[in-house]
């Protein structure tokens, strides 16, 4: 299983009140680790958008484990879970420094073209970026 890890030092700026990681930072951790796992695959998202696609999130779930707080190092793993034509499933696991799980979820995700929003299948823009990921997706 291939996976990608990308280490996050936890500013103050990401603690709430209770001196924890407030939960929506959870999400841009997860957009780092997919960024880190595209780049970490030889392939170049920001090369997608100048091509006029992008990548909404169709659906987003999370499960909280653990908190983590201000002057800890998280650590995202992220794989790619399934890729089918027009969906690519994300999973993710957050992890503290002891390896002990923070937080894990999945992302799912489809390709539209930015000018009309119409999903358009990964193997018509990059058919290796999509081999790639049939190639290394968890449930095929």
């Amino acid at each position: 299983m291939f996976v990608s890890e990308k280490k996050i030092e936890i500013r103050y700026a990401e603690t709430d009140q209770m001196g924890v990681v407030y939960h929506a930072n959870y999400l841009v951790w997860m957009e780092i680790g997919r960024s880190q796992l595209v780049t970490d695959l030889g392939f170049n998202y920001a090369g997608l958008e100048e091509r006029g696609y992008i990548s909404p999130v169709l659906d987003l779930s999370i499960q909280y484990k653990k908190a983590m707080r201000y002057g800890q190092v998280a650590t995202v793993r992220t794989w790619v879970d399934s890729h089918s034509k027009l969906k690519t499933t994300y999973g993710y696991e957050i992890l503290h420094e002891d390896g002990s799980i923070a937080a894990t979820a999945k992302s799912i995700h489809t390709l539209v073209k930015k000018e009309n929003f119409r999903p358009y299948p990964l193997s018509k823009i990059d058919s290796i970026w999509d081999e790639k990921y049939l190639e290394i997706a968890v449930n095929k």
